[in-house]
């Protein structure tokens, strides 16, 4: 199914606007779209059939959106492949660059799709404003055509919404270049904007009143440089969605540690702590989702795992 029987029915009845006896039909054609889009994201290249879409509504004191990926993606970031990460995080730009306070949002799900909500920017013309800004947001990303639709608030209405799970969340890390005027589906951007998203990420760790681990004070050269790589893929949510040159990995280190820092980052890869995205005359790589428990403990605690075979300290 095409998002067009939805789009013409949604013109039909009145769009944002529509009176309430449309409401069941237009779900009902939302949740096809929907079921739609996800096969479309699955494919090599997404869109090219009919848009992937996606839908956004205003509730009187907020933004709503709507977007064909897991919802479990609030819980958990390794759920997305990366062209459905990129078209979540060109959403969340929408929704900021209409005035919305994403660095408020919440995530939920309705009938298995994932539903975001930010505070303020709350009457109909900002979800027609966010409908435009998404185009913008979204023409960047690779093999994808993506359309947003202004949706009556009533289609969206779902369960309880809560923040994503963990002070790192690629959400929250894209909310705060969203914030900060950056767009968050664009990679360089995101790079720009990197020590903003970890002020952020030490700000939120202070106020929940948990100490932040401190991988800089370990006393082994060589695992303390790998803690800190670990920590800082970490704050920025490079967990497969996002990811970073391979270069990238030296940066803040200064001298002999820098080249310690690239050795120490295919020790990570050796091991498959990291994992390597391949693109067009450059390394990318992120962190691994399936050894999440490993990276955690070798932040937190200096604990790296047994397969982490680390070079001598120079």
């Amino acid at each position: 199914m095409s998002t067009e029987p939805l789009a013409e029915a949604l013109q039909e009845a009145g769009g944002v606007r529509a009176p309430r006896e449309h409401h069941a039909r237009l779900r009902g054609l939302l949740s096809a779209a929907l079921g739609a889009g996800a096969d479309e994201l699955a494919l090599a290249r997404s869109g090219q059939r009919s848009p992937v879409p996606v839908g956004i509504a205003a509730d009187g004191s907020g933004l709503l959106a709507v977007a064909p990926v897991d919802a479990a993606l609030r819980a958990d970031p390794a759920v997305l492949p990366e062209r459905g990460w990129l078209l979540v995080a060109a959403l969340v730009g929408a929704l900021a660059e209409a005035g919305a306070a994403v660095t408020e949002l919440r995530a939920g799900g309705l009938d298995g799709r994932l539903v975001l909500r930010a505070p303020g920017a709350g009457e109909p013309e900002d979800a027609e404003l966010a409908v435009l800004a998404f185009d913008e947001q979204v023409a960047a990303i690779d093999r994808l055509r993506a359309r947003a639709l202004a949706l009556p608030p009533e289609l969206l209405a779902t369960g309880e919404l809560r923040a994503p799970i963990g002070p790192a969340h690629p959400l929250l890390v894209a909310a705060t270049v969203a914030a900060h005027g950056g767009r968050p589906a664009d990679p360089a951007s995101v790079a720009e904007h990197e020590d903003d998203v970890l002020a952020a990420l030490a700000a939120r760790a202070a106020a929940s009143g948990v100490a932040a681990p401190r991988p800089h004070e370990d006393p082994d050269p060589v695992r303390r440089v790998a803690r800190r790589i670990l920590q800082r893929l970490d704050g920025m949510g490079k967990w497969g969605g996002y990811h970073t040159e391979f270069s990238h990995l030296a940066r803040g280190f200064a001298g002999n540690e820098r080249a310690l820092a690239e050795a120490v980052g295919e020790a990570l890869l050796a091991a498959e702590v990291l994992r390597e995205k391949p693109s067009v005359g450059q390394r990318h790589v992120f962190l691994n989702p399936g050894r999440a428990g490993d990276i955690r403990s070798a932040i937190d605690d200096g604990v790296l795992p047994a397969d982490v075979i680390l070079p001598p300290a120079e």
